[in-house]
């Protein structure tokens, strides 16, 4: 099965953005990728809620959402869309950042809400608190397609090993890391948290990222880590996008995933204990 990861340095400006996502969609088809993957927040990335509360649309409303369900449809493809930032009916207004899983007929074959919020502070000039601005999900989500069993997860999901093994034991060949990386985290640990979930769960984790500095009309401009990252069930590094947008291909055997798991069935050997006193 052939994927594609796509780089992206996208702005704060959804209508702006969808031209050059759309293209990289149908450069990805045309180089024979079956399964298409955007990386986290595809149509905005904006430190600024002002800024967000003016352009973002609820779900039914998203332009990016509804255009790329045309293209995976006149293409014939399976499309993760990462991530979109959209607005909901929360009482305190905040978003979701939503995954979807686009079918080849353009139905919305699965959704995915962000269950943990990238509340941080790395340094002195950079923290984030995804939290005032997001609502958090609280459902994993497996997705079962002809082009394998599909786990569903967003950037700051990879630090929290339990849900990947969770989407393993549940049956996931393939799981998806669409992200926007801090640049000083993703310099310390993208590589190895990353090859760290494919080893224990015996997976293919894709994960496709948004690179470079984000242009911003408003508020402060984020840089993110780029270097889109295949890795496969044994966990070697199949790709890396390095730190320009564009297309990554990468072509994937499923039968690793039964072969990895028989080599070292760790998912099958779970026991219980006691927590530390």
């Amino acid at each position: 099965m052939r994927a594609a990861l796509l780089q992206m340095t996208a702005s704060d400006d959804p209508e702006a953005n969808l031209p050059d996502t759309r293209q990289a969609v149908a450069d990805a088809a045309g180089q024979g990728a079956e399964l298409i993957l955007t990386p986290e927040v595809t149509n905005c990335v904006s430190a600024s809620r002002t800024r967000q509360n003016q352009v973002l649309r609820p779900e039914a409303e998203d332009a990016t959402l509804a255009a790329l369900r045309e293209d995976a449809a006149r293409l014939g493809v399976w499309l993760n869309i990462g991530s979109l930032a959209l607005k909901t009916d929360d009482p305190d207004g905040r978003f979701a950042n939503r995954s979807f899983l686009i079918g080849p007929t353009g139905e919305i074959a699965a959704r995915y809400d962000k269950i943990h919020m990238f509340d941080v502070v790395i340094s002195e000039t950079e923290s984030y608190r995804e939290s005032a601005g997001y609502r958090p999900g609280d459902r994993a989500v497996l997705a079962e397609t002809p082009v394998g069993r599909i786990g569903l997860t967003i950037c700051y999901d990879i630090r929290f090993p339990h849900l990947y093994r969770q989407l393993a034991q549940a049956g996931a060949d393939i799981l998806l890391v669409p992200s926007a990386f801090s640049a000083v985290t993703g310099a310390a640990h993208w590589e190895s948290l990353l090859r760290a979930r494919a080893i224990e769960t015996g997976c293919f984790v894709l994960a496709a990222a948004q690179t470079g500095t984000h242009p911003a009309t408003r508020g402060k401009a984020r840089q993110t880590y780029g270097h889109s990252l295949a890795v496969a069930p044994w966990g070697e590094v199949l790709a890396d996008a390095g730190e320009a947008p564009g297309v990554t291909i990468v072509d994937l055997d499923l039968a690793e995933v039964a072969s990895a798991r028989s080599r070292v069935p760790s998912l099958d050997h779970d026991r219980t204990f006691e927590p530390p006193a």
